[in-house]
């Protein structure tokens, strides 16, 4: 595809990102989000990404690479014996340090947390998360970083840390957009890091089972 062709299913997947961030997956159609782009070809999302599901699999993946580059420098600079803090840090801070280097107003974190309310892009999610082998193994150490405590407790506070992750980044964006905060997405990373290692270190003072299966935790 030439230069041109790149320029437009960009401007499509810019204008998409923004829709579903603000009203929601199953709330934008292909015909909206063309509109938004500024083409009057209305087919326009059929014709550069083959349909609706491909367009999102698109805007999951298209700034992976990056936040891959980074947690791998971070991940070679680790110790045999990381603490948890630092097995964190290579997880958290290359997804928030790509949300800092959005132009303001950026919608990436948003978009996600859309996402995470639609049923049938869970397996698109979960195959974005989990392609990346060095992911699945830092996960596997901060797990036995975290200390001896049941499959359940931990699946449940894997949940939580996931919902707090992507819900504090949302807001965050959201605030930074308004110009309530000034943007300071390095101290926002420091602060999720500390919170999740917080809670995962946490003593587990009653057994539960609530959560019998593994969660959707998503760090893109």
């Amino acid at each position: 595809m030439g230069q041109h062709g790149d320029k437009a299913r960009e401007t499509l997947l810019d204008a998409a990102e923004e829709l579903f961030a603000r009203y929601g997956i199953d709330a934008v159609s292909n015909r909206r989000i063309a509109e938004q782009a500024g083409t009057a070809n209305h087919s326009a999302v059929a014709y550069h990404f083959g349909g609706r599901e491909e367009l999102i699999r698109t805007l999951i993946s298209r700034h992976t690479e990056d936040s891959n580059r980074r947690r791998a420098e971070l991940a070679a600079g680790l110790s045999s014996d990381a603490t948890l803090h630092d097995l964190l840090a290579c997880l958290i801070l290359p997804w928030v340090e790509h949300l800092g280097s959005l132009p303001v107003p950026s919608w990436r974190a948003r978009f996600i947390q859309q996402i995470r309310t639609v049923p049938s892009m869970h397996e698109v999610l979960a195959g974005a998360a989990v392609s990346n082998p060095l992911t699945e193994e830092l996960t596997r150490r901060v797990e036995a970083a975290a200390g001896k405590m049941s499959p359940t407790t931990l699946y449940g506070r894997s949940w939580i840390l996931g919902s707090m992750v992507l819900g504090v980044c949302a807001e965050y964006e959201a605030q930074v957009q308004t110009g309530v905060e000034q943007a300071n997405w390095t101290g926002v990373g420091y602060f999720l890091i500390d919170s999740c290692a917080g809670m995962l270190a946490a003593p587990v003072t009653h057994p539960g089972d609530f959560l019998t299966q593994p969660p959707d935790v998503y760090l893109l």
